[in-house]
């Protein structure tokens, strides 16, 4: 296991933080770690990185735990704070040559050369930090954190503040350097979970309230479909409907129908239908996505 945390708990002062968090995290897989403000996302990511030491439990990372081996944590992760703190008064590449002497790198020049490229600084090594763009800095950020070739790279909030461009761009690049590191990823924005991350953790209140494939979690999502009649029906008629769990009224003589359930209920839809003899102005069928799901888990 890439990252395998144990029971861990994180009090500040009364206040618990996080509750006996436990989870692990496969070599190659790129994870959402995900939660609503206050819930305990980056003291976990501290934790992780040895910048905050656990009230209770203990964790490993690459197999060092983080209580014991805290320089082998670090010499073998890489970190992007959400704060992404850099030096604008340095040049990209002058930058990148400072943090290479900090973690004593062997072939340093090749080494960041490879890295530039990799996160496509190449045009930009001759400007000053504080010249670039949100996302260019963001590139230098994940330049530094994957200087040193960690097999694993945490990031917190990679994305805040980007515009539609540079969410694309940079989303495109964390996918590329998944192929080959452990991502551990924290972000607010769904649709790049989606996009980017094989698998998905929540957080509330501290404690995990989901840990799965996002695959399976599509697959397991309720089903909704929207329907509209030619005039107004009973919610308690609807709610006969085989399978049905809940049933919203959405304006004029729309409904939404949400079924537990796998097995395609627009048939079910129509025989209701034709069975109270009404006609159906229009049908869509969706699954909830990892919105709706966040926003049921969290109570957000």
């Amino acid at each position: 296991m890439s990252i395998e945390v144990q029971n861990i708990s994180k009090y500040y002062g009364s206040q618990k933080a996080l509750d006996e968090i436990s989870f692990s995290i496969k070599s190659g897989e790129i994870v959402g770690f995900l939660g609503p403000n206050g819930a305990g996302k980056s003291t976990m990511m501290r934790i992780l990185t040895t910048y905050l030491n656990p009230t209770e439990g203990s964790a490993t990372v690459n197999g060092h735990n983080i209580n014991t081996a805290q320089k082998e944590v670090q010499e073998s992760i890489g970190y992007l704070p959400e704060s992404n703190p850099l030096y604008p008064e340095m040049y990209v590449r002058e930058y990148l040559d400072f943090s290479a002497g900090v973690y004593k790198l062997k072939n340093a020049a090749n080494r960041i050369t490879q890295v530039i490229e990799e996160t496509g600084l190449t045009s930009h090594v001759g400007k000053k930090i504080s010249q670039l763009s949100k996302g260019y800095k963001q590139r230098v950020g994940l330049a530094n954190a994957l200087l040193h070739q960690p097999k694993v790279l945490i990031l917190d909030e990679p994305t805040t503040g980007l515009d539609p461009n540079q969410l694309v761009e940079i989303r495109q690049l964390i996918k590329k350097v998944g192929k080959h590191t452990t991502i551990l990823l924290s972000t607010h924005i769904m649709q790049e979970v989606e996009a980017m991350c094989d698998r998905v953790i929540i957080i509330n209140k501290g404690r995990i309230v989901a840990d799965d494939y996002l695959k399976n979690l599509k697959s397991d999502a309720a089903q909704v479909i929207e329907v509209e009649f030619d005039y107004r029906v009973e919610l308690e008629l609807l709610q006969q409907i085989f399978n049905v769990r809940d049933v919203n009224q959405l304006p004029g003589f729309a409904y939404e129908l949400r079924f537990e359930t796998s097995e395609d209920m627009r048939s079910a839809v129509f025989d209701f239908a034709h069975d109270n003899e009404l006609k159906i102005l229009a049908l869509n069928k969706k699954n909830k996505n990892l919105e709706a799901m966040f926003q049921e888990l969290t109570g957000e």
